[in-house]
């Protein structure tokens, strides 16, 4: 583990004291003042892009969401990459996750297109698997309008977002559309159970803690039955074949690391292409951390190779 992490990690688990008792809403401002103070710890300076503007989209129950556009230039029909934040369903925003847009943007020269679905506990499970479905579908249907070539559509997410992507991967093949070419799950979170061996060797220390994963799940499941449901937990999905080719990345010393593994051996077996790797001396939220780790700007140069 690198000096930067160590001392991110002294920070985080010495000053960044976590009360799961207060409310959602409380500890997401709570959650937006930490990153103020990270931001310019764990990346640079945001990068310069073409364009990046906002939009609100519709989806269903005549329900209206926020996309962010990122264009790395204004040249046309550039491949489409549509982004979900992480944040266990309850925290962060595109706000949150800006800055590692941008540089997915411009060094894949993509449109990137990032989703503020609705969280938890006032938006409980399923709504923000709908909200990304709806999402991907209408950015596919709408992809010339910002300079984005549909058929060449990747969606991606980190933690939470990861779970996104990965259900509207199995959505879209079951419900006829949007044509997903490939799928980017980076630490992805695939089964609510939180019963993973990983999950308890990294219970604590390592910033993603597992009584926060357990009020995640608390917020966002509407029953206990939900913890079972595919789309909360894909990783029971019972056909995971014809899915996009994906590229699936964990953390070593991260509690989810054993079903990011397992998903993607899941996929393998049910005949899927793609690719595993886990990146080490790392911890959850890596890939938002270019100064603290070198494996950052790794696991985004691996993400470009894909």
């Amino acid at each position: 583990m690198s000096i930067k992490l160590r001392l991110l990690l002294w920070y985080v688990n010495t000053f960044r004291k976590t009360d799961l008792s207060v409310p959602p809403a409380q500890m997401r401002e709570e959650n937006v003042k930490a990153l103020a103070r990270f931001q310019k710890i764990i990346d640079y300076a945001p990068i310069e892009l073409g364009e990046i503007r906002d939009e609100h989209i519709p989806v269903r129950d005549d329900a209206k969401i926020r996309i962010r556009i990122y264009r790395p230039s204004d040249q046309p029909n550039l491949p489409l990459i549509v982004y979900y934040h992480g944040g266990g369903f309850v925290l962060r925003s595109i706000e949150s996750h800006d800055l590692v847009c941008r540089r997915i943007a411009r060094d894949n020269q993509s449109v990137v297109v990032s989703v503020d679905y609705r969280l938890a506990p006032e938006f409980k499970f399923p709504v923000p698997h709908q909200d990304c479905y709806d999402a991907a579908s209408w950015i596919a249907k709408h992809a010339g309008k910002f300079g984005a070539n549909a058929e060449e559509l990747t969606v991606m997410g980190d933690s939470a977002g990861g779970n996104l992507a990965t259900v509207v991967s199995i959505l879209a093949r079951d419900l006829g559309g949007p044509k997903i070419k490939r799928q980017v799950l980076i630490y992805p979170s695939a089964d609510a159970r939180l019963n993973h061996p990983s999950i308890d060797t990294y219970a604590k220390g390592y910033f993603l803690t597992r009584p926060l994963m357990q009020w995640f799940v608390d917020h966002y499941k509407s029953s206990e039955a939900d913890i079972l449901n595919p789309l909360m937990s894909p990783l029971l999905t019972e056909d995971l074949s014809n899915l996009p080719p994906a590229f699936i990345c964990t953390a070593a010393l991260d509690p989810l690391k054993d079903e990011g593994e397992a998903y993607a051996q899941r996929l393998k077996e049910a005949g899927n292409q793609g690719s595993f790797k886990e990146y080490p001396n790392v911890i959850h939220g890596f890939f938002n951390m270019p100064k603290v780790s070198r494996e950052t700007l790794e696991a985004h140069r691996d993400v470009q190779a894909f």
